[in-house]
């Protein structure tokens, strides 16, 4: 089994040795996924490589400060029918993660998979997990160090974007003292902490407010008060006039309830399908939760996708949960 050393430089030699990247990211990509995929981007044109940025669907409006995030092609609004023989994907916990970019690739392409989710099964040629990491951001900032590159604001303010996010503002057990040596760093490259506080973690849409009205209004608790969840309709959505990223943070309210161990949050996409998150206070692996439904991710944080009507979904999820407690 490679070391993490290993992992690293054998990522370096990948695109070393070739040219012509696709880089993608999962569906609906969060802080962590989208400035993973700008920074990958910023490597590969420091080392005068050809890429292409990618992923299914629109990058958050919130985002949209990233440096070269104006260049993360919409899948879904793009006729290209050329596929790639190199891939990169990032943050991804599975290859279906990367949904309808999988199109965009060879049926021999090559994948090199960088990502720090505990369920990761490794299915690149080349593949660089560590599993402890905060964030797929903290990995790029360690590969970026095993090149001859000069930091700019710009990428650093990526990573601190990677890190911020998906520690929850330094909040998660995952912050750890290499963590906030990273976060020294960048801030001392010229990142501004406050200001992307503000709008990453503090700043709300109206539409955002109204879809957790909506979502809150359907709380339900078990009988031991152990298990909370909330759910949202298609019906909710157009009536807030919200999009996907309005519905951000929505599962950490009833995760956060006094005496909660796992806090639940149901998607209705249509009357056969139901995308469960997962928030879990410690006791409960959520990602074993997630991965006996074909999901994913952290022990504390993980989600799925249901075939199946919200109650139908809903039933199983809390019974799965209930025999993990």
């Amino acid at each position: 089994m490679q070391t993490y050393e290993q992992g690293l430089l054998n990522a370096k030699t990948f695109i070393e040795e070739h040219d012509d990247f696709l880089v993608v990211s999962h569906v609906q990509p969060d802080g962590d996924a989208v400035s993973s995929t700008v920074v990958v981007g910023w490597l590969l044109s420091c080392l005068g490589k050809k890429f292409t940025l990618v992923n299914e669907g629109p990058i958050p409006k919130r985002m949209h400060y990233l440096t070269l995030s104006d260049q993360i092609i919409d899948q879904q609004a793009d006729g290209s029918e050329r596929q790639y023989q190199h891939v990169i994907c990032v943050d991804c916990a599975d290859f279906k993660r990367v949904g309808l970019v999988s199109h965009w690739m060879s049926d021999t392409a090559s994948i090199l998979n960088i990502d720090h989710h505990p369920t990761n099964d490794n299915y690149g040629e080349v593949n660089l997990i560590k599993a402890d990491a905060a964030a797929t951001a903290e990995i790029l900032y360690d590969w970026i160090e095993c090149f001859d590159v000069k930091w700019t604001t710009e990428v650093a303010e990526a990573i601190y974007t990677g890190l911020l996010t998906d520690t929850g503002g330094f909040r998660y057990s995952s912050t750890s003292p290499k963590v906030m040596e990273i976060a020294s760093r960048l801030l001392d490259l010229g990142v501004n902490g406050p200001d992307l506080a503000e709008t990453l973690l503090e700043e709300v849409t109206l539409p955002q407010v109204k879809v957790l009205g909506m979502a809150l209004s359907t709380l339900q608790l078990s009988e031991d008060g152990k298990i909370a969840h909330v759910h949202v309709t298609p019906e909710h959505m157009i009536i807030a006039g919200a999009d996907n990223e309005d519905l951000e943070g929505i599962v950490n309210y009833p995760r956060n309830i006094q005496g909660v161990e796992v806090g639940i949050f149901f998607k209705v996409i249509n009357d056969h399908a139901v995308k469960a998150s997962l928030r879990s206070a410690g006791k409960v692996n959520v990602a074993a939760v997630a991965q006996h439904f074909g999901g994913g991710g952290h022990i504390k944080a993980a989600g799925c996708r249901l075939e199946g009507t919200l109650e139908e979904v809903t039933a199983q999820v809390i019974q799965q949960v209930k025999e993990s407690l």
